[in-house]
């Protein structure tokens, strides 16, 4: 089993501020690459969550399309699921 961003001490968030969202350009939550999702995540939840956090959670099983776009919403489902089933 594998842990979210925030549970695994494996994924320690680097110091520093992540990375802004670009102003005036759109971001889908339903198709997002891995950079648009650890910044996004970072902005709503208030901790670091970098581009390698996500990978990680990819690699282990996280709900990725064919060509990498992650859908935030089945992410985040897979993320409760992963921390409910500890």
């Amino acid at each position: 089993m594998t842990q979210g961003p925030a549970e695994n001490p494996a994924h320690s968030p680097a110091p520093g501020p992540a990375a802004p969202l670009p102003a005036g350009i759109p971001v889908n939550p339903l198709s997002l690459t891995v950079d648009e999702a650890a910044r996004m995540l970072t902005a709503a939840g208030g901790k670091r969550v970098t581009p390698e956090m996500v990978q990680a959670d990819i690699d282990a099983g996280a709900p990725a399309a064919t060509g990498g776009k992650i859908n935030l919403v089945h992410y985040t489902a897979w993320l409760v699921r992963e921390v409910q089933a500890r």
